[in-house]
């Protein structure tokens, strides 16, 4: 891995696998959910938002381990979420009919209200560790166990909030694959994870060494490039929802991600074993930090209000105002981080 052609190939050789483990994570999950009878509305929805992020906790996982680049890490999580938010451009874009902002329902404003409290709670001890204030239990943060709490509060709540919302498409989406067996299904999701497992891991070696040939801060190599790899399913699965008319589904899938990737960063504070992670990397994660919790803010803003006006076809401006942040955010990352 000493030429940078022999970097960007298997930058795109982990996107590919993930991308492709990620979709089949999805289907094969879903089926899981229904033969198991643990419920296809709620269980469905817990593995999809779950399975999709696996690629940023196991890149995490590894990058604090055994790569030593924490800042990977971060940037990795942070950038997913704001990546999650920009792919709601997409959608809005490829949505013919109307803008999604019109069609989606205003439940996901709850989840998305939850985005912002763990989003912020990660902001506010990156900008204590700038000034020299650590809060700390052991070696890990004082926020990880609020950020646990919080996240299965979350769960709780949404799991009474949510289900009768989606339940529809759950059903629907179960019962496309009625031929097929849970055993075929457990070792589908077992192959398709070890895929994504195994491109996981491989990432943020990647990244460091595209940082290294770049000369790219580890901040922004994680904010961009692993955190948009690391997002590849996210993405299969969202466009997937999307081509089934099913609106709520990819909003859900997006909004769910952003909670699940917030937990991730608490998971790597525990195996992170020189002292609390979020006060060992850049203070520039928490530009990414704040461009996610202002771009779930404007979410809430199109999910409540509904804006009838389209700037270009069915696009609304909630979502140039999204991708305006999110270009922004990659630009500050290029020029300032450290």
């Amino acid at each position: 891995m000493e030429n940078s052609p022999v970097n960007w190939l298997s930058l795109l050789v982990c996107i590919a696998a993930i991308g492709f483990g990620g979709a089949r994570l999805s289907r094969y999950g879903d089926v899981i959910a229904e033969k198991t009878g643990l419920g296809r509305s709620w269980v469905g929805l817990v593995l999809l938002a779950t399975v999709t992020s696996l690629p940023e906790l196991v890149s995490g996982l590894s990058a604090v381990t055994v790569a030593g680049v924490p800042d990977i890490a971060v940037g990795d999580v942070l950038g997913s979420c704001v990546f999650n938010l920009a792919i709601l451009v997409v959608v809005d874009f490829l949505y013919p009919q109307e803008s999604i902002y019109s069609r989606a329902s205003r439940g996901h404003v709850l989840s998305a209200a939850f985005g912002i409290v763990l989003i912020g709670t990660v902001a506010f001890s990156l900008l204590l560790a700038r000034r020299g204030e650590v809060l700390a239990l052991g070696h890990v943060g004082a926020t990880t166990p609020f950020i646990v709490v919080l996240y299965f509060l979350a769960m709780r709540t949404l799991h009474r909030y949510e289900r009768r919302e989606l339940a529809e498409f759950v059903e629907a989406a179960a019962e496309r694959y009625p031929d097929v067996s849970l055993r075929r299904a457990a070792a589908g999701y077992a192959l398709a994870a070890g895929l994504v497992v195994a491109a996981g891991i491989w990432l943020p070696f990647v990244g460091a060494a595209i940082a290294r040939e770049m000369g790219w801060h580890d901040s922004f190599v994680g904010t961009l490039l692993v955190a948009a790899a690391t997002s590849a399913p996210e993405v299969a699965v969202t466009l997937a929802a999307l081509r089934l008319g099913a609106i709520d589904m990819a909003v859900a899938n997006l909004l769910g991600s952003n909670l699940f990737d917030i937990l991730i960063l608490a998971i790597d504070d525990l195996f992170y074993l020189d002292g609390p992670l979020l006060a060992g990397v850049s203070p520039a994660h928490a530009v990414s930090a704040v461009s996610a919790i202002i771009m779930t803010g404007a979410a809430v803003i199109g999910l409540f209000y509904r804006p009838a006006g389209q700037l270009w076809r069915s696009v609304s401006w909630v979502s140039v105002f999204l991708l305006a942040l999110y270009l922004l955010n990659a630009y500050i990352l290029y020029r300032h981080g450290a």
